[in-house]
C-alpha cells in the first residue's frame, strides 16, 4: 500500500467523498451538514472537487473504523457510483482507523487535520510559514510511519535482510526527530528577531492593532480598507496564511495594523502552537480587532472559536477588542439593527462595517483609536 500523503495539486484532479461523524447528542448532530459545507469548503481550496458526503451519527468512534462497518460497506459501493478518487473525514483518524479505512476502501482517507496540513502547506509564503507548516507535517507524520512502511516489515530472514523495514522504519523516524529539532532551534531565531523588531517599533511610538477572526471574514479585506495598502484578497478558506502588517495614521495616531491567519473550527492545537506568530501578534498587540463575517448564517458560533482560542491564548476578556462586524452590506437594514444588537447585548465593543463599500469605517476607527487611548 503506498503511504499517506498530503493532496497533490495535480493536473489529474481529486473527486472527493465527504465523511461527517458527530457523535451522538452532541450539538454537532444539528449542524452536521453546516460542517460538511465548511468541509466542501476546505477541498476546494485544497484543489479537489467534492463528489459527495455521508454522515453516520455514532455513540462513540469505532477503535477500527471510526464508523460502524456497515457504513463502511455503503460508502465502497458509492465510491463507484460517484467516481471519488479519495475520502476526506470530518473527524481526526488514528493512525490504525486511517490505515483500516485505507485498507478497506482500497483508495486514499484522509482526515480534517490532514487537509487543513496541506492548504497550509499549499498557502504559506514566507519563509517561517512554511518552516511552521513543515514542522507540523513532521509531528503528524511521525505516529503514523508505521504503516507508511509496512510493506517493507514483510522481508523477512536472511543474512544482511534480518528486518530492513524496522530499520528503515528507525531511520526515518530518527531523522525526522532531528528535523524537528533543527526547525524548532530555527523558529525560535525567528521568534526572538520578531520580537526586536517588536520592540522597535515600540520605541519609535507606534500603537499595535492585530485584526483576528474565522477564516475568510474579511480581515485582508479590512486591512486594505484601513490602511490603504494592497493585501491578497481571495474568497476562499485560509486565502492568506501568512502574517502581513501595514501602517497607518488614525485620528493622528501611527498605528500599525497586522492581519493574522484565519481560525476555523477543530483546527490542530498542535497546528496553533505551531503557528506561532499569530498568536505573538495578539498576545503583544495594544488592541485586537476581532473581525466576524456577520453575513454568514452561523456567524455567532464563528465568533465564538475565535473567542474560545483567544482564551487559550492567554488574552484577558474583552478589555482591549473591538469588534467589527463586517460584510453588513449584504444584510438588510433590519438584519443588521438584529445582529448588532447580539452583539452589543454580549458585551462587546461592536461595530457594523463593510471594507465593500466602507461604510461604518470612520466609526469603527474611532473605536480603535478610543481603545488605544
Amino acid at each position: 500500500m503506498t503511504p499517506r500523503r498530503m493532496i497533490d495539486v495535480a493536473p489529474a484532479v481529486e473527486r472527493v467523498l465527504l465523511v461527517g461523524a458527530p457523535r451522538k447528542g452532541s450539538a454537532d448532530v444539528k449542524v452536521a451538514d453546516e460542517h460538511l459545507d465548511e468541509l466542501a469548503r476546505l477541498a476546494d481550496t485544497a484543489g479537489a472537487k467534492v463528489a459527495g458526503r455521508v454522515i453516520q451519527v455514532v455513540q462513540k468512534p469505532a477503535p477500527d473504523f471510526y464508523i460502524g462497518k456497515g457504513k463502511v460497506t455503503e460508502i465502497q459501493s458509492l465510491l463507484g457510483e460517484l467516481g471519488a478518487t479519495m475520502v476526506v473525514f470530518d473527524e481526526d483518524l488514528s493512525p490504525a482507523q486511517g490505515k483500516n479505512l485505507e485498507d478497506e476502501l482500497k483508495l486514499r482517507v484522509m482526515d480534517r487535520t490532514e487537509l487543513i496540513l496541506d492548504i497550509f502547506a499549499l498557502r504559506a509564503r514566507s519563509h517561517e510559514a512554511k518552516m511552521q507548516v513543515e514542522l507540523a507535517q513532521l509531528e503528524y507524520t511521525l505516529p503514523r510511519l508505521t504503516r507508511m512502511w509496512v510493506h517493507l516489515s514483510r522481508i523477512r530472514g536472511g543474512i544482511g535482510l534480518r528486518g530492513p523495514g524496522e530499520t528503515q522504519l528507525e531511520t526515518d523516524r530518527r531523522a525526522i526527530r532531528q528535523k524537528i529539532g533543527v526547525l524548532t532551534k530555527k523558529l525560535a531565531e525567528v521568534a526572538a528577531h520578531r520580537d526586536r523588531v517588536r520592540s522597535r517599533t515600540g520605541e519609535r511610538g507606534v500603537l499595535r492593532v492585530a485584526l483576528v477572526g474565522y477564516t475568510n471574514a474579511g480581515k485582508s479585506s479590512l486591512l486594505k480598507a484601513l490602511t490603504g495598502s494592497p493585501a491578497h484578497i481571495e474568497d476562499r478558506l485560509f486565502a492568506t496564511l501568512d502574517t502581513a502588517s501595514r501602517e497607518a495614521h488614525v485620528n493622528g495616531k501611527a498605528i500599525r495594523f497586522t492581519d493574522t491567519v484565519g481560525l476555523i473550527r477543530k483546527l490542530p492545537h498542535d497546528l496553533v502552537a505551531r503557528l506561532r506568530a499569530t498568536l505573538e501578534e495578539a498576545l503583544s498587540a495594544d488592541v485586537l480587532l476581532h473581525v466576524v463575517d456577520v453575513s454568514h448564517h452561523d456567524w455567532e458560533a464563528q465568533a465564538a472559536v475565535v473567542g474560545e482560542a483567544l482564551a487559550e491564548a492567554g488574552l484577558d476578556g474583552t478589555r482591549r477588542i473591538v469588534v467589527a462586524l463586517n460584510k453588513a452590506d449584504r444584510l438588510d437594514a433590519a438584519d443588521r439593527a438584529d445582529r448588532l444588537g447580539v452583539a452589543l447585548g454580549s458585551g462587546w465593543e461592536a461595530v457594523l462595517v463593510s471594507a465593500t463599500t466602507r461604510d461604518g469605517l470612520d466609526q469603527l476607527k474611532g473605536a480603535v483609536s478610543g481603545r488605544l487611548a
